[in-house]
Parts: C-alpha cells; structure tokens; sequence
C-alpha cells in the first residue's frame, strides 16, 4: 500500500500515490490529478494500455472538501481516472490545460502558458494560480502535443505566501529553467517524476527521471522538493531508491521531502 507522506513546514503536502497530493496553500485546499481507482489495466487510444500496481492511500471520500483541483492533463488514466471525474463534479474550480477545459466543461478553466488566475482565500485576499509550460516527452511541443495532448503546470504565489510549482507531467528541463527565471527561487516543488516510459514515443521520457528531477530542483533553487508521479503504476521506471540516489550524487539530499 502507498503511504501517506505529509511533508509539513511552510506548505503541507499529502501525497496519495501516483500523481495524486494535497497542497495546503493560503487557507486553500488544492488537489492534484486526482486518481483514485482500483489496481488493473487501463486503455489508452492506440491500443495501449497502462497498469495501475496500487491503490491510492485514500478514498474521495476521506479527502474533505477540495477547493480547486490543479489537472496537468485529462487525456491520461493515470492523471485523470473514472473517480477523478466523478470528484471533479464537487469542486469549485478545475485549472487545466485549454483542450481540456473544453473536454470537461463545468467548472473547469483552461490556463495557457503563463496565463495567471486569482483564487479567493477564506479569510480575505487571494492567490494567483499561473499556468507554465510542460512537454510530456522529447522534442517539440507540437509534435508532443500531436501524439500526447496539452500539458500544463502551475505556480502558486500570494501576499506573505512562499512560492510552489508543481510540474505537471514534463520530462524537460527548458520549461524548468523558464520557470526559474520568472519564479525562482521556489520554496516547494512539486514534482512528476518516476522516469515514466511506454510504448508511446518508443519508450523515451515521458516525465523527469530522478536525475533531472535533482537538476530541476537545482535550477529552481527549490527548498523541498516532494516528488509524486514515482509509485503505483506499471510504467514508472524509476522510483524512491533512485530519487534519493540522485539527490545525493546532487549534493540535495537535505531538500528531498519523501518522509
């Protein structure tokens, strides 16, 4: 079973399994492609298939209320499953990519890249949710985006608030660096990792592998880094050996927030 990992200083994170975490953010409660089905087999377009290994270390149910739910992408079982759907119907708000604001409808709401939005907090004020870039594999972005679909990720700022970036499904680290030079330093990332491959794209990089993730977190100058997207599913190739290994041949080993 997946357990749960709340890494807890300025910004709590609760991460659930594969891509799925709970950022606490400015009185917000904000999810992360929510994935919350059953183990087994999965249908992708083209014939593929992905394995999920493990179920998530929690239920929709036992999540409370979610204020807005940050969706990298809609086209993926293992970011958007049947009960990630069926969740979104009872959230207020759903940041993702353009397409996929028009493929959900509701209350989703496409970003483009660098295209911000302000979210209310509770006790007065807001936060800015902007929109950032991410390539779901190697190569150009039309290309990617001909096979893989629109990906995004996100920045999360607000008044006396640190400053979070969860990278979505990216597998390069220009994106990275843009982000750095608008953003940085960040004090948590959230990252995609796992060294996910598959049949698509011959089987390259379709997120970070463990190495680029220690390198995203540098060009970031990212405090805490609480990689997802590593565990619970059959095409992850890289997991928490090799992202501790990495952080430590990095030299940042004191920044990794896996516990």
């Amino acid at each position: 079973m997946t357990v749960t990992r709340d890494t807890s200083e300025q910004v709590p994170v609760r991460v659930f399994g594969g891509p799925t975490a709970l950022i606490e953010y400015g009185g917000l409660r904000l999810l992360t492609d929510p994935t919350f089905d059953a183990p087994g087999d999965y249908s992708l377009d083209g014939g593929h298939r992905l394995t999920k290994t493990a179920a998530s270390s929690v239920s929709p149910a036992a999540l409370g209320p979610v204020d807005v739910v940050l969706l990298s992408h809609d086209e993926h079982p293992d970011n958007l499953d049947v009960s990630g759907r069926a969740l979104l119907a009872d959230v207020p708000l759903t940041l993702t990519t353009p397409s996929g604001a028009k493929r959900l409808g509701g209350t989703a709401r496409g970003l483009r890249d660098w295209e911000s939005v302000a979210v209310e907090r509770p006790g007065g004020g807001a936060i800015t949710v902007t929109g950032v870039p991410a390539l779901h594999g190697p190569g150009e972005r039309a290309e990617l985006e001909a096979v893989l679909g629109q990906v995004v990720g996100f920045v999360l700022t607000g008044d006396g608030l640190p400053t979070v970036y969860v990278s979505g499904d990216n597998a390069q680290l220009g994106p990275v660096r843009e982000i750095a030079e608008r953003f940085g330093p960040v004090d948590t990332a959230v990252l995609f990792a796992g060294a996910a491959r598959g049949a698509v794209l011959d089987g390259r990089l379709l997120t970070l592998d463990s190495a680029r993730a220690a390198e995203a977190a540098r060009i970031l100058g990212a405090r805490r880094v609480v990689p997802v997207h590593f565990d619970s599913w059959a095409h992850f190739t890289e997991g928490r050996a090799e992202l501790v290994a990495a952080f430590a041949r990095a030299g940042l080993s004191e920044r990794l927030g896996l516990d």
